[in-house]
């Protein structure tokens, strides 16, 4: 495992944690500067990268906890596992200041308890041990479930948002879904939970990484700051999808889970940009 390669007696504690998780990989993200910069009412900008980020979460946990069962770099799994889990803590919390507050319609609100429900579910699932397929499967189909409503309240906030623009932070923060929804797929398919739902999802899921690559290239919408982003998602996912081409040996698998969680971050960074470009627009 990477991780072995650092002296455990040579840095301080929280300092090998984190050089562990660099070494393994594992996205170290953004949304902690948007806890602490939280202001009493989000913007819609905001509110949309952060109900977007669900969606990477709930495929996110799914793919961790395929990890843990498949033994790949699985301290870094656990580490991936629980900043999920805060992740969605804080987005929840954030996203209901804006329900008391009266900023979100009524059928938003029902919405967010909705995905609430469905991560409480799927935290329930993944907090047992990862030691059956039929563990690993159930846990991928209720993050399935998850993902479905918060699919849908990102697009009903989007549309509040009323500015084109808007559909670039949705679809910059729908990539970073699709990165760990292709590595999840690959990990069920090392798994033996295997199926042509699966086979055919990751073909699609690929083919709408692409298409969507080329959509936010040909944006209005852009600064030097997202086009070297854009130009960074471009080599990232060159290497992701040569790993998701390899067999699913221990190589294969460990370089679908370092690349996965590389482009993971350069498409929230790009998301982040997207964000603050909308910011400007609303105002």
């Amino acid at each position: 495992m990477l991780t072995r390669e650092f002296s455990v007696d040579a840095v301080p504690c929280q300092r090998r944690v984190a050089l562990q998780r660099v070494a393994a990989g594992v996205l170290l993200p953004t949304w902690a500067t948007w806890a602490t910069g939280a202001q009493a009412q989000m913007g819609l900008s905001g509110a949309i990268n952060y109900a977007g980020w669900f969606r990477a979460l709930s495929q996110r946990m799914a793919k961790a906890y395929c990890q843990q069962y498949l033994q790949v770099l699985p301290a870094a799994a656990v580490d991936v596992m629980g900043l999920a889990r805060k992740m969605v803590q804080t987005g929840s919390g954030e996203l209901a200041r804006g329900m008391q507050s009266g900023q979100w319609p009524a059928e938003v609100g029902r919405q967010l308890a909705e995905v609430q429900k469905q991560f409480a579910l799927l935290n329930q699932m993944t907090s047992a041990p990862a030691t059956t397929t039929a563990l690993v499967a159930a846990a991928s189909e209720q993050a399935d479930r998850t993902l479905l409503i918060a699919q849908a309240v990102t697009e009903a906030i989007e549309k509040l948002a009323q500015a084109p623009s808007a559909r670039l932070v949705n679809l910059a923060g729908r990539q970073r879904m699709l990165s760990q929804r292709l590595a999840k797929n690959y990990f069920l398919s090392a798994a033996k939970v295997d199926s042509k739902v699966v086979q055919a999802q990751l073909a699609s899921d690929a083919a709408d990484f692409r298409q969507a690559l080329q959509t936010l290239k040909a944006a209005p919408v852009s600064t030097s700051s997202i086009r070297n982003e854009l130009e960074l998602a471009d080599s990232q996912w060159l290497f992701f999808e040569s790993a998701l081409r390899r067999p699913a040996d221990d190589a294969g698998l460990n370089a679908v889970a370092t690349t996965s969680e590389r482009l993971l971050g350069v498409m929230d960074k790009l998301t982040g940009l997207y964000d603050a470009a909308l910011r400007e627009v609303l105002g």
